[in-house]
C-alpha cells in the first residue's frame, strides 16, 4: 500500500494554471500533487556568444527552490551560491525543453525558463519540465502572433515524471514519502512517445531489466496524462 493510499499507476493530481505573471512572455503555476512549481519564460532577441551568427536559436534553464518550500527552512543560495544539486537540475531542465526545440524556426533568439519551487513534496525536476513547456509554448505563441516567428520550433509537448520501487513495488509519480524510501529511482523525460532523458539509481537496491521496462510502462502512462493536461493549458 502506498502511503497516500493511490494505485501503483496512478499520477498525484494535476493542475496547470497559466498567466500567472504580469511580465513574462510565458508563465504558469503547475500543481502535482502537493509540489507545486512557478515556471516563467522570457524572450531575449539575444543568443549567448558562442551561438552567434549561427541562425540558431537557444532554450536554456534555471532552478530554485524557496527557503521554506520544505518542511524545515534552507539557505538561500543566492546568498551563498548555487548548490551541486541545483546546477544538475537547471541543465537537465534546459537539456530536456532543447530536445523538443527547432532551433531554426525558433531563430536567432534566446528564451530562459525560470522554475521556482514555491513548495516541494517530491519530483521537483519533473514538475519543472512540464511545467517548463507550458511557459516556454506560451512564449512561443506570442512570438508567433507578433509574426516574429513563421513556423511553430514547439510540435510535441516535453513532461517528465518519476517512477520508482517502493516497498518491492514499481509505482508511478513518487511523492516524498516515497521517494525517499524507495529502493530504486528514475526520472523520465519523454517527448510524445521518444525519451529524451532517463536517469535511475539503485536507492538501496538493485533492480532487473524486467522491472526498468516496467518503470517505462509507468512513466509512459504518466506522460500521457501529462502532455493532455499540457495541451489543455495552451489550447
Amino acid at each position: 500500500m502506498r502511503p497516500s493510499g493511490r494505485a501503483n499507476d496512478q499520477m498525484r493530481s494535476i493542475s496547470i494554471e497559466t498567466g500567472v505573471t504580469r511580465h513574462a512572455e510565458g508563465s504558469c503555476l503547475i500543481r502535482v500533487g502537493d509540489t507545486h512549481v512557478l515556471c516563467t519564460a522570457s524572450v531575449d532577441e539575444r543568443v549567448p556568444p558562442f551561438m552567434k551568427n549561427s541562425g540558431l536559436g537557444w532554450v536554456t534553464a534555471e532552478y530554485g527552490m524557496l527557503p521554506r518550500a520544505t518542511n524545515t527552512r534552507m539557505r538561500r543560495e543566492a546568498k551563498e551560491g548555487q548548490s551541486g544539486r541545483t546546477q544538475e537540475i537547471q541543465r537537465l531542465i534546459g537539456r530536456s525543453l532543447r530536445a523538443g526545440v527547432d532551433r531554426v524556426a525558433l531563430g536567432e533568439r534566446q528564451i530562459v525558463v525560470d522554475c521556482d519551487v514555491i513548495q516541494a513534496d517530491g519530483g521537483t525536476r519533473c514538475a519543472a519540465i512540464t511545467g517548463g513547456w507550458v511557459a516556454l509554448k506560451l512564449a512561443v505563441n506570442k512570438l508567433m502572433a507578433a509574426g516574429l516567428v513563421l513556423s511553430d520550433p514547439l510540435v510535441v509537448p516535453v513532461s517528465a515524471v518519476s517512477c520508482g520501487v517502493f516497498a518491492g513495488q514499481a509505482v508511478l509519480d513518487l511523492d516524498y514519502p516515497e521517494d525517499s524510501e524507495a529502493g530504486v529511482d528514475g526520472n523520465f523525460v519523454l517527448t510524445g512517445s521518444k525519451l529524451i532523458e532517463v536517469q535511475m539509481s539503485a536507492e538501496g537496491s538493485t533492480f532487473t531489466k524486467d522491472q526498468m521496462m516496467t518503470l517505462l510502462a509507468l512513466a509512459e502512462k504518466g506522460a500521457a496524462e501529462l502532455e493532455a493536461a499540457q495541451k489543455a493549458a495552451v489550447a
